[in-house]
């Protein structure tokens, strides 16, 4: 069998790469969203995922309508960071018209396989990380939303933030790959802490994650008597969200994400950019590449708007009193 027939497949094998692909008319303009690790079924219009719902609502309402004018490949690494590149390479080899990558490394690894095919990327810090070059002309054949607005000093933010929910913590733990901890990200958040006055060490994970990893590291902050929890906003950890959350509150540790799929099963709490804004705005620049323009012209789109997501029910069950004014400075709140 060759080996795009075997990437269409869907049910001939678990074994990566998972992609889907509708039958669609030919003359349908053809796009590739490709996730590090999200199941293909939810990044669709009616996945529970906010982001991937809006995404595709919003190409509804501009006209392009899946089935008809409209053919989307979808492909997930399903969380094998070492088969990425050979990912962006099949990918690439079946020459859509754009395709669409999340997160950094996949971003990295795509930006590598192809100077021609459009790319619309949403990544963290894409000027420092390398991406572009620039967020105003990011050049070449790529462009994309930008959910690091503040750099690493957003980092700072959910320090306070985890603070004033939980003041009598002293030994909080970020969870994160050790990747990140011990290079720039990492420096950012310690001196973070450290201006915060809050002791703060990494509870680390290496290499691809999984279940088993996720486990020892709480395991190791509940021997360690860890009193506070910060999460990175890495969408690796997006399948584990149940897990973490509930071993989180099986510690009894109070936590803040970087992200509000994680208190919608929930977390405590959230400090992250508004999803559904992100979304529509990728279908924005997905739109402008599809009539024609330049991905290399159109700026990097940076996320306005934060929201503070607070889930007082968690809070009620951790035994945390939330402070009034943190509560009314929420922008949402689940009781």
């Amino acid at each position: 069998m060759k080996r795009r027939e075997f990437i269409a497949g869907i049910g001939a094998s678990t074994a990566w790469p998972f992609a889907v692909r509708a039958q669609q008319p030919a003359k349908a303009r053809r796009i590739a969203v490709v996730h590090p690790n999200i199941d293909v079924r939810d990044l669709t219009i009616s996945s529970e995922h906010l982001g991937y719902r809006t995404l595709f609502e919003e190409l509804r309402r501009r006209g392009y309508i899946e089935g008809q004018n409209l053919a989307v490949e979808r492909y997930s690494a399903e969380g094998r960071t070492d088969r990425y590149a050979d990912l962006a390479r099949d990918v690439v080899g079946t020459n859509p018209d754009l395709i669409l990558i999340i997160a950094n490394p996949l971003v990295l690894s795509f930006k590598e396989a192809t100077t021609s095919i459009p790319l619309v990327a949403v990544a963290g810090n894409v000027v420092a990380s390398g991406i572009m070059p620039s967020l105003a002309r990011p050049g070449g054949n790529i462009t994309g939303i930008s959910t690091d607005v503040g750099g690493f000093d957003i980092w700072g933010k959910r320090l306070g933030l985890l603070r004033e929910a939980s003041p009598k913590s002293t030994n909080a733990r970020f969870l994160t790959l050790r990747s990140s901890w011990e290079k720039l990200q990492g420096e950012a958040v310690r001196n973070e802490a450290r201006q915060l006055g809050i002791s703060l060490e990494g509870a680390l994970l290496d290499g691809t994650v999984d279940e088993g990893q996720i486990r020892r590291v709480f395991a190791a902050m509940e021997q360690d008597r860890a009193d506070a929890l910060m999460v990175i906003d890495d969408a690796g950890l997006f399948p584990y969200r149940q897990l973490i959350v509930e071993l989180a509150s099986k510690s009894r540790i109070p936590a803040i994400y970087a992200h509000r799929i994680f208190v919608e099963p929930g977390g405590l709490m959230t400090y992250s950019f508004d999803l559904a804004e992100m979304y529509r705005n990728v279908a924005d620049q997905i739109d402008k590449i599809l009539r024609g323009e330049k991905p290399g012209n159109i700026p990097v789109f940076q996320a306005s708007r934060y929201e503070l997501i607070i889930n007082l029910k968690t809070a009620k069950a951790l035994g945390l009193e939330m402070p009034a004014a943190l509560v009314a400075r929420a922008d949402e709140v689940i009781e």
